[in-house]
């Protein structure tokens, strides 16, 4: 990821929506998308991948509908907040985003599958979801809610801490975290800590003001988010990582179901054909994650085996233990990812 945006840039000045299109005369019968997310904008010399992934979207189905189909892209949240997108996907009042499916965790608890700490150990593994049984029940039950997968991306991670680093269970004993998830702050309180819930567009006023004293999330917005500079430790996402999250990019059904059927087969064809650059940008970020955080002097460390080995235990009494007795469809869900 390039680091030449300036903050001002990454951290989502561009309130205005980004209008991609073809030149000269919209056509009578064009067609304009609105996407929205809640990461930093890109530009020409680089900038967030997602938002770079919603972009190449929106030109390469542009391109392909002739000019049919346009967008807007509003990143860092400003066309709404960050946990109403899913709503208004749903109600057709949106009509893309990528976004985080655990966020909407509260209403669909089969989502919380989705960013389970420890049940999933590699990328080879979460991409596997896709045509495995548990991707097909994802998409099924999103698609009954409304709402419907373009594109499957996956996303590793990190902790970085304004104090000591967290490495191991005990290290996060009276410790402030955002984790991310109901899952993932269940397993941090038994370890001893206390958790904050907040999307990660807020991560950095919160570690600047010790909202929270560390912050759990994807290596591309441990980055983008510019945490570097309020931290002093970070645990990568180069070793062992307990941290793999769902974050791919939902079309709202409603508006899926009003095109006609030759551009309905191209949005999915063209966001099918960007999980290989999703997938590429995210290892790339967890290796950049490492070099940016020990440039700005912060000490990186990395979990090995064993540590690893000590998290999802805790993770499995804890967070496990409580989604598979939810109900039985949960218990089902947490079967068929062990399975994969």
């Amino acid at each position: 990821m390039s680091r030449g945006i300036t903050r001002r840039t990454a951290l989502g000045a561009i309130a205005a929506p980004a209008l991609l299109g073809l030149p000269g005369v919209a056509r009578a019968d064009t067609r304009t998308l609105k996407i929205s997310h809640q990461f930093p904008g890109s530009g020409p010399d680089g900038g967030d991948f997602r938002d770079r992934l919603c972009r190449k979207l929106a030109e390469g189905v542009e391109q392909r509908s002739n000019g049919a189909l346009k967008f807007e892209i509003y990143p860092n949240s400003s066309l709404m907040k960050t946990f109403a997108q899913f709503d208004a996907l749903k109600k057709g009042a949106l009509d893309l985003s990528l976004y985080p499916t655990t966020y909407a965790g509260g209403e669909i608890p089969e989502l919380n599958i989705t960013f389970m700490p420890a049940v999933i150990s590699s990328y080879e593994q979460a991409y596997r979801w896709k045509t495995a049984p548990i991707g097909k029940e994802l998409s099924a039950i999103l698609e009954a809610k409304g709402v419907k997968i373009v594109t499957w991306m996956w996303q590793s991670g990190g902790i970085a801490t304004r104090g000591k680093p967290i490495v191991r269970p005990e290290d996060a004993k009276g410790l402030k975290i955002r984790g991310g998830s109901r899952e993932m702050d269940m397993m941090f309180k038994a370890a001893g800590a206390t958790t904050a819930n907040m999307p990660s567009n807020e991560l950095y006023i919160a570690m600047q003001t010790g909202a929270v004293d560390a912050a759990v999330t994807s290596s591309s917005s441990l980055v983008s988010f510019k945490l570097e500079e309020l931290s002093k430790y970070l645990t990568s996402a180069s070793g062992q990582s307990f941290f793999f999250v769902f974050e791919p990019l939902l079309m709202s059904k409603q508006t899926f179901d009003s095109l006609p059927a030759e551009q309905q087969k191209i949005i999915l064809k063209v966001g099918e054909s960007l999980e290989p650059f999703g997938r590429e940008g995210s290892m790339a970020d967890d290796k950049t994650l490492s070099e940016v955080y020990a440039k700005a002097g912060v000490a990186v460390k990395e979990m090995d085996k064993e540590s690893m080995d000590l998290w999802r235990k805790v993770a499995s009494e804890s967070a496990w233990k409580d989604f598979s007795e939810r109900s039985k469809d949960t218990a089902r869900f947490l079967q068929m990812a062990e399975a994969v």
